[in-house]
């Protein structure tokens, strides 16, 4: 499994990126001396954009990944040493410094975390990410540059004697499992491009640029499914090779060998044949064909009719050999059914995340068991996504008329009994570690009621309706509230950074004598370990689950920005700042939950004048949801 996390976060800095990829690939094909309208002075744009700004953005993506902006910052930095220190494309250099300069900025963090007085914060922030990057890009100048320059030699050298002993199609036999260990990316682009811009300097294109790219040894397997397939897998075959084969989504394909194991070897065959082919007609690319489409193999193709025939062979020769390989094995196959929905939640797992192949598979059996009792919606510290979250879907199920208890719970504490556990994706693996025997439902934001909305309709088509659960709620009082208090709301705000508002809300309840301060840093963690944006522009940052013992009593203040603020790419205008003992905070949290599930509403409650008139908007979703 740590091959498959390790592959699943060498794609992840890759696959932002894909676009300048090609639009590198673009430039290059169009402008270059043998490319389709050559411009001397255009073409100028080619070895800047492959030397500096696809390493630099990949080094931003890697550090970003492992800590946000300032981890991207920092990894950009080191990776422009290492740039500049090689002659290069030091896409495998920004691969190690990104996550690199992300790791260390993070452990700095953490260092001097609540040590820092009021007001030298920007300043403290500033320096140390500019004197710990530019370390770190001396760092990777003067010692990691040449080591990956060697590392790259050394590769080349392997790839040079493979071509000209004749047995570069052995290279299959790594690249083909490697795509559905998603090693895929980092195969590509991390080896294979940069030995092939080389060669492509020097013979005007590059043979490597065609063996993870090609759509070839997929395409095979897929048509073999189509005609001697069975059950789901059959049915959706033909949309999974559409996708596949045109749009370059290779992964569409992968719970289809995962399915029969043995396609591997049809894989590895058709990937092994059209090696040998585009080698033996001497065909080649002038840049990477990302993503591996056909039509991206089209436009990096040298203009003449020998190399498109030489790619186009390739390509067709692949889809033969796997196709004949596959249908073989399929053929000897004597299950009755393919059981896609359980091959597509094991790449799933492979992966981290909810995979593109689910679009595909509309028609897949439900994972909802049969005879669902309990729901459980499981965050980080238990006291403000997940019973947001949970109110929306007890609502639902209230509504649906379902004898069903929803509840929420830290994803640590999820309890013996739970049947289904929702949480956002990015903890899923943990829910999963922690309850390995139930139903996982992953979320991208607790707002988002076309999950809850699928879900619901599962549940009434496996069992007849009832009286609905809930939890014990107290009747809250907004007379004389101690939860959230007028005082409590803070209109037309304005921030230029998250942190600068989670930072506003938890000094908020510190002042309300809700928290100890050292509870306000525990904020700002919990929101760079995972987003507390929740979706239709709002935020709820809170402490994490050992910042419990820092809560004095419940309380719930409310931000108001009507200009936005940034949240990981996403503009906040209402941020709920939640400190939740013995769980006293959850009744006005659900309430806030149910009015925020409407845009219209948040739209209100950003308008509003007054915290009477905020408030007013909470009171009426309240009467209307009754």
């Amino acid at each position: 499994m740590g091959v498959q996390k390790f592959g699943n976060f060498l794609s992840s800095m890759i696959l932002p990126n894909i676009a300048a990829f090609i639009a590198w690939g673009l430039i290059t094909a169009i402008f270059i001396p043998t490319g389709w309208w050559p411009n001397e002075s255009l073409a100028k744009l080619v070895d800047p954009t492959v030397k500096y700004l696809l390493p630099i953005l990949i080094g931003y993506t890697g550090g970003k990944l492992i800590y946000d902006h300032r981890g991207g910052v920092v990894g950009a930095i080191g990776t422009a040493g290492i740039i500049i220190g090689t002659d290069i494309p030091m896409f495998l250099g920004a691969m190690i410094m990104g996550p690199l300069g992300g790791y260390l900025i993070k452990k700095f963090d953490k260092l001097i975390e609540g040590k820092i007085k009021t007001g030298f914060e920007m300043l403290v922030n500033n320096f140390s990410a500019g004197i710990l990057g530019g370390l770190l890009a001396v760092f990777a100048f003067v010692g990691v540059g040449p080591l990956v320059d060697a590392l790259s030699g050394i590769l080349a050298a392997g790839v040079g004697w493979l071509v000209h002993t004749g047995i570069l199609p052995v290279a299959s036999l790594f690249i083909e499992p490697g795509k559905v260990l998603f090693l895929n990316n980092a195969i590509n682009h991390g080896i294979l491009t940069p030995i092939g811009i080389e060669q492509a300097r020097e013979y005007g294109k590059s043979v490597l640029f065609l063996l993870e790219a090609n759509p070839g040894p997929g395409m095979g397997i897929l048509l073999a499914y189509c005609l001697f397939g069975k059950g789901n897998a059959k049915k959706s075959a033909p949309g999974a090779a559409v996708i596949h084969f045109f749009g370059g989504i290779h992964e569409i394909y992968f719970p289809y060998i995962l399915m029969k194991p043995f396609l591997f070897v049809a894989a590895i065959l058709g990937g092994a044949a059209g090696i040998f082919t585009v080698i033996l007609l001497n065909g080649g690319l002038l840049a990477p064909a990302s993503p591996g489409s056909i039509f991206a193999i089209l436009a990096a193709t040298p203009r003449s009719f020998a190399n498109y025939a030489a790619n186009m062979a390739d390509v067709l020769v692949s889809v033969t050999v796997s196709f004949l390989t596959a249908a073989l094995v399929l053929k000897a196959d004597k299950s009755e059914n393919d059981d896609l929905e359980s091959a597509t939640r094991k790449m799933e797992n492979m992966k981290g995340k909810k995979s593109r192949v689910a679009g595909v598979l509309g028609s897949a059996p439900s994972l909802v068991p049969g005879q669902v009792k309990k729901i459980v919606f499981a965050c980080d510290a238990g006291m403000g996504s997940s019973a947001m979250g949970a109110s929306l879907l007890k609502k639902k199920v209230q509504d649906a008329g379902l004898d069903i208890l929803v509840t929420n719970s830290a994803v640590s504490s999820i309890p013996s009994d739970a049947q289904i556990v929702i949480t956002q994706t990015e903890l899923t693996h943990r829910a999963k570690e922690k309850a390995p025997n139930v139903t996982h439902v992953s979320v991208d934001n607790f707002l988002s009621s076309g999950t809850y909305d699928r879900l619901i309709d599962e549940l009434k088509r496996k069992r007849g309706s009832g009286s609905a659960q809930s939890e014990p709620e107290d009747n809250w009082d907004w007379s004389d509230a101690s939860v959230l208090k007028k005082e409590n709301i803070f209109l037309n705000q304005s921030f230029s950074s998250k942190e600068e508002a989670i930072r506003f809300a938890g000094d908020a309840l510190v002042r309300g004598k809700y928290v100890k301060s050292s509870y306000v840093p525990a904020m700002i963690e919990r929101d760079r370990d995972m987003s507390t944006y929740m979706g239709n522009e709002i935020a709820i940052p809170h402490g994490t689950e050992e910042a419990k013992k820092e809560v004095i009593a419940s309380g719930v203040v409310i931000v108001q920005i009507p200009d936005g603020v940034d949240f990981d790419g996403n503009t906040v205008r209402l941020v709920f700042g939640i400190a939740g003992e013995n769980n006293n905070h959850l009744s006005i949290l659900s309430k806030i939950a149910l009015a925020c599930a409407e845009i219209d509403n948040v739209t209100k409650m950003v308008q509003a004048e007054t915290a009477d008139e905020l408030l007013a908007v909470i009171h009426a979703s309240i009467r209307d949801s009754a």
